[in-house]
């Protein structure tokens, strides 16, 4: 299986260069899906509540902290590029964001995480066992929202997507602290377990819209390419970014945690054997305390560079899946997206 995540059919000197286009104002997006994330917020509100008031307290706290909303607003933008947003889509939006903050509350707590979105992790409040019971609080509270759509199509997408995120997760913990990784793995693991929910929505998007045959596969391959530019420049900017302030985490967090992250393994390849070495020694024993020696090594290479190349033919990509579509203004909002996944600094 790994052999079908290598180019993705990408070639990478073909694809014009997206990054040297002028920076991308996310706001410039947002503005194209207002009405429509103003009630998925207020979904997102109502659907939080429980008797429980520390699921209400908890929930609120991660849902509340400065998240971009990506993949409900993908959503929205795919069904009104397409012609048709029903409350069905304002529905399906809110579940791609509750599994989405549900999977950054196991994530918190299997990677040991201090720091989400520039503040305190739910686990370093309130600790891991709470994080986990609220994260299945969410996950269940999808399904229980899903089922109002009454479309057995959308509960077997959204069933399948909640599957392959549990296995990109077990798949990734399989690889830490093995240094042998291969790209193709890597790219297997991030399809999984970051671009399988950005390739949901769109897919939710097409069927509640009704769309084409053609329609729907051009945005769901925008999706998966999308997610895995996206995915791409967080593990560059592990490596780039000013401060954890500005990234919103502790910077070598991957690290810490034996991630075989692409700018390590494009690191490893180029590096003389005794810095590879350094590179191989960090991964193996998961330490923090080996960042800055890292660091060093992957800014001698060109695997920042490599990597940056890769989600720029990545974006590229997404952006070619969406000729299929009419031109409009949620289509160049698209078009936007897929930019500004590479553009960004956090």
């Amino acid at each position: 299986m790994a052999n079908n995540f290598q180019q993705n059919n990408i070639t990478m000197a073909s694809q014009e260069s997206l990054n040297t286009n002028a920076a991308i104002d996310f706001n410039t997006i947002k503005k194209a899906t207002v009405k429509e994330m103003q009630a998925v917020d207020k979904l997102i509100l109502t659907e939080l509540h429980s008797d429980v008031e520390l699921i209400n307290k908890i929930g609120h706290y991660i849902i509340g902290n400065g998240g971009k909303r990506l993949r409900p607003m993908l959503l929205l933008l795919a069904s009104k590029a397409l012609k048709k947003t029903t409350e069905h889509h304002i529905t399906l939006a809110t579940v791609i964001e509750f599994l989405h903050t549900a999977t950054l509350l196991h994530d918190d707590v299997i990677d040991e995480s201090s720091m989400r979105r520039g503040q305190a992790s739910a686990n370093s409040v309130w600790g891991n066992a709470t994080s986990v019971l609220v994260g299945d609080f969410l996950y269940s509270n999808a399904f229980h929202i899903m089922v109002r759509t009454k479309n057995f199509e959308v509960m077997e997408i959204v069933s399948q997507t909640t599957t392959e995120l549990t296995e990109g997760e077990i798949l990734q913990l399989l690889n830490c602290h093995n240094p042998d990784t291969t790209e193709a793995e890597y790219l297997e693991v991030i399809t999984r377990k970051t671009a399988i929910l950005f390739k949901a929505a769109a897919r939710l998007a097409s069927i509640m819209s009704d769309a084409t045959t053609s329609e729907t596969q051009g945005l769901v391959k925008y999706g998966q390419h999308l997610g895995i530019a996206f995915q791409l420049i967080d593990d560059a900017l592990d490596y780039t970014a000013n401060s954890a302030e500005t990234l919103g985490k502790n910077l070598g967090d991957d690290l810490a945690e034996g991630k075989p992250t692409l700018p390590l393994i494009y690191a490893m390849k180029q590096a003389p054997s005794e810095q590879a070495k350094i590179i191989i020694d960090a991964i193996k024993n998961g330490s923090r305390d080996s960042f800055q020696a890292v660091y060093e090594v992957v800014k001698s290479t060109n695997a920042i560079s490599d990597t940056l190349q890769r989600a720029d033919a990545e974006a590229s990509q997404a952006i070619s899946e969406l000729a299929i579509l009419e031109d409009s203004e949620y289509k160049d909002a698209l078009i936007l997206l897929a930019k500004f996944s590479i553009q960004r600094n956090y």
